[in-house]
């Protein structure tokens, strides 16, 4: 799973959010949490290093898990700034404190 974020104090939510998970027993039991920088590719416009958060899980990490604690984390916060999850091939947005996001995440990265 990759976590990117984008907006003002995207960084330094980001960031935020890997204490907060760390933090967490069930995250911090079931899943390695490594910092990811990327270079702008060729071609592309601005020369701004992409932060991303990737989360490696064991079999017995659940979706479910990492939704409930975003969603709680996000409720700390006052930045507007969106977030971006990729797993599993999929991708979903949550805007801003989007209060629906727990249900979005598993929805929308979640298996079929």
């Amino acid at each position: 799973m990759r976590i990117s974020m984008v907006g003002q104090g995207a960084e330094d939510e980001l960031r935020s959010l890997r204490v907060w998970l760390l933090e967490s027993p069930e995250i911090h039991r079931h899943a390695r949490i490594t910092w990811e920088s990327q270079e702008p590719r060729q071609g592309e416009m601005g020369g701004i290093t992409t932060e991303t958060l990737q989360l490696i899980t064991d079999n017995f990490w659940q979706l479910s898990t990492f939704a409930l604690s975003y969603a709680t984390w996000r409720k700390t916060r006052s930045r507007n700034t969106s977030a971006t999850i990729e797993h599993n091939g999929r991708r979903v947005t949550i805007e801003g404190h989007d209060e629906e996001a727990v249900q979005r995440i598993i929805r929308e990265l979640g298996d079929e």
